[in-house]
């Protein structure tokens, strides 16, 4: 499917990917976000080391950019040993939107 979607009437990129990915030690994440930022359409990555096991590390990452394609992330995730376990966020469209949170009513 690519970074866009089309239907008659519009074309929308990925503008935001985060992903939870579970990757070997090596490569470290200095060097998984240095090839994830290297691809077409990307123009930031973030990547957060949030558990370690013996043989594991679980990261989270956030990637941004004009059109994303995410069958490239998966492609350059798998070549680098890693495994995607969930699709966390999608931003898409003409602009990025951040979420907004809103506290919740007191009654």
């Amino acid at each position: 499917m690519g970074a866009a979607l089309w239907s008659d009437d519009f074309v929308t990129d990925i503008k935001r990917l985060v992903l939870d990915v579970l990757k070997p030690h090596k490569p470290t994440i200095i060097e998984m976000s240095m090839r994830l930022s290297a691809l077409k359409g990307v123009e930031g990555v973030s990547c957060r080391l949030d558990e370690v096991d013996r043989d594991t590390e679980s990261v989270l990452i956030t990637i941004e950019g004009g059109a994303v394609n995410y069958e490239s992330v998966e492609d350059t995730l798998r070549e680098l040993g890693a495994v995607i376990h969930s699709v966390d966020q999608v931003a898409s469209g003409k602009r990025l939107v951040d979420d907004v949170h809103v506290m919740p009513t007191r009654k």
